[in-house]
């Protein structure tokens, strides 16, 4: 399978992972429930204190007591008696210790009997009598009334909380706070991330100048009656540094910023989105000059009207709120709302034009030097060895994302740990490469009949780059099956390409059925190896035919075919803008550009049959090869063929 270097982008920016700083205060709920619990600690611990020692002895040893004439007084209350001995009496040592009229008091419980003889036997002995109501005591009433309601009202609140996190609600909303603001405030200097910490994009900092400009001096520019403008939208593909950009805007202007993402705002609970928007824009009015970061603002902000519900769906009035909150901003109140998004095309109109989003902000995909400057960031607390060279490393990584080049050197450091390396060198850093583009290697036992024709089919890749005039230079041809391919043919353009030329999409063609031309030059069959190989350059030709007009029997027209949906955000194939003669002869087209791309591979192939049977049998032998290899394969001498005329 023939491997045109590819990016597939992920979220991430174009530094390693940023501090998050969030303010994290506990709700009330739980102060007053822990300001509960230590009243009642402090009252059990007063009742504990203040209630004197007391003895407890057998009811019989305290009828004795009572007959030898040692008790002078007794406290009754229901079975349970109290007493206090006379001055010498009861525990001589424990009196002793206590003191003249200090004796220990003691207590005992009565049978559930009534013991007629004991108030006889008391005022025989002149011991004095207290009687006590059998009621509870202050304390122990309070408990019993206090209790239950802080152990249901905690239950309550802890129950409450659990839900509102699962659906989403935030840290300190409280049973009321479905409609509150997950924005996370990074308040003044806690964003540590400024425009020289962002490697590349050095047109995108040039034209967010002014917004911070404005926002640390705003009374310059209103005194030439200048306006702050009240959204800017990043628009890129994931992983070229929206988010990071955006917290650097913050950290340069030294204003608090507060970030959330569109999805966040959506609920099961009508109307919940509106109020967050209302509650952060608030919130941010009040901290003024702030600046608002929506990531991923395309999940709320979508054409309305194309949604379940028409214009009642929950996304459509979180939506409208947005709207209303940023028309609501007065000259007084400095602050921007920045927005993320990689489709652009799917934004309400309302959403975009100005007075909304003023601005528009294009992230590309980071050149040459940028890369250079991304991977020196990257590289800076890595232990990298002297034989690597990031410039040869941001060579072969053409169309590699800020995202992607810090996952490359991520993975690099890994394999050198793996290999218990003390430094990342060059092979590393390939082998890493080699992973994020066509995965990891895996060990299928392929038998020896299939290993020659998946060799076959990468050497017709690889002679096709090769003796091409216009095609991507060669880098590495291998069998050894990576992911989902069972080899892989790896091209890297020389240099960055924004236009693209008839002869080269002809080239490339060409080179994507190479490995069906060799298929069909040595074994006279065809293998479902070409599988993925066709998709793409039936894709391209289709392209070239209704889309850049590269086909003369259609002429220089573009025609739709499949519109973009809105609300889906996908293609739809049932729809096109031309009749059903123009879609015969735009099959034709394509099917007659691929047919002969494939037969000028075929004729390539076989006036270069014994380089291809070289280049077969070295893969068999050392399944990868690399440019120079294949070079010295195919020999030096022989020229390249003419490009293609179609």
């Amino acid at each position: 399978m023939a491997n045109q270097q590819q990016s597939n982008p992920s979220d991430g920016g174009q530094q390693g992972q940023q501090p998050q700083f969030q303010q994290d205060l506990q709700p009330k709920w739980v102060r007053l429930l822990w300001f509960a619990v230590l009243l009642m600690a402090v009252l059990y611990v007063t009742q504990t204190l203040f209630n004197p020692q007391v003895n407890t002895i057998p009811y019989s040893q305290f009828k004795n007591k009572v007959r030898q004439g040692e008790v002078a007084e007794v406290t009754m209350q229901g079975h349970q008696i109290t007493g206090r001995y006379k001055s010498g009496g009861g525990e001589a040592a424990d009196n002793r210790r206590r003191g003249p009229g200090k004796a220990m008091p003691f207590e005992t419980i009565a049978p559930s009997m009534q013991d007629p003889e004991l108030i006889d036997l008391l005022e025989k002995k002149d011991v004095t009598i207290h009687a006590k109501s059998t009621k509870q005591s202050w304390f122990v009433n309070l408990l019993i009334a206090i209790l239950p309601w802080v152990v249901i009202i905690g239950a309550f609140f802890y129950f409450s909380k659990k839900f509102q996190d699962r659906m989403g609600g935030g840290p300190g909303g409280g049973i009321f706070g479905f409609g509150k603001s997950k924005a996370k405030q990074f308040e003044k200097s806690m964003s540590d991330i400024q425009f020289e910490d962002v490697a590349g994009l050095e047109n995108t900092k040039k034209e967010l100048q002014e917004i911070i400009g404005f926002l640390k001096n705003p009374d310059q520019y209103r005194s030439l009656g200048g306006k702050l403008p009240k959204g800017v939208l990043l628009v890129g593909p994931p992983g070229t540094g929206k988010t990071l950009m955006a917290r650097a805007v913050a950290g340069e202007a030294d204003v608090p910023f507060f970030s959330i993402s569109g999805s966040e705002f959506i609920e099961m609970f009508v109307g919940v989105g509106a109020s967050r928007v209302r509650d952060m824009f608030d919130n941010a009015k009040k901290e003024s000059p702030a600046i608002i970061f929506i990531d991923e603002i395309d999940s709320i902000g979508r054409v309305r009207g194309t949604g379940v519900g028409g214009g009642h769906d929950e996304r459509e009035q979180t939506l409208n709120q947005i709207l209303n909150e940023m028309d609501g901003f007065s000259p007084q109140e400095s602050v921007v709302v920045m927005a993320a998004t990689n489709r652009p095309d799917v934004l309400d109109p309302a959403l975009t034009r100005p007075g909304r989003f003023d601005r528009q902000v294009t992230l590309e995909l980071p050149q040459k030097n940028a890369r250079i400057s991304i991977l020196k960031v990257h590289t800076k607390h890595v232990t990298v060895g002297d034989d690597v060279a990031l410039e040869v490393v941001a060579n072969r990584t053409v169309g590699f994302s800020g995202a992607e080049l810090q996952n490359l050197v991520n993975e690099a450091a890994l394999l050198a740990a793996r290999k218990g390396k003390e430094k990342v060198e060059a092979e590393d850093f390939d082998q890493a490469r080699d992973k994020i583009l066509m995965g990891i290697e895996r060990e299928d036992l392929i038998n020896e009949e299939e290993k020659e024709v998946i060799a076959y089919h990468e050497s017709g890749h690889a002679m096709m780059s090769m003796l091409l005039p216009g095609a991507d230079p060669l880098e590495k041809v291998t069998i050894i099956p990576r992911g989902r391919a069972l080899g892989a043919t790896e091209q890297i353009p020389e240099e960055d390409r924004f236009n693209l030329t008839r002869g080269y999409l002809l080239d490339r063609i060409t080179v994507m059925l190479g490995g069906r031309a060799a298929e069909q030059v040595q074994f006279s069959d065809s293998t479902t190896g070409a599988g993925d190989d066709l998709q793409k350059a039936t894709e391209i030709a289709r392209r070239m035919v209704t889309q850049w007009g590269m086909s003369d029997k259609v002429g220089s027209v573009a025609f739709q075919y499949g519109s973009s949906h809105p609300f889906l955000g996908r293609e739809l194939g049932s729809q096109k803008d031309f009749s059903e003669e123009t879609a015969k002869i735009i099959d034709d087209e394509v099917r007659r550009l691929v047919s002969e791309c494939l037969s000028k591979a075929i004729d390539v192939l076989n006036n270069h049959k014994q380089e291809l049977d070289s280049l077969a049998q070295a893969l068999l032998d050392r399944e990868t090869l690399s440019k120079n290899e294949v070079k010295e394969i195919i020999g030096k001498s022989h020229a390249k063929t003419a490009p293609a005329e179609n």
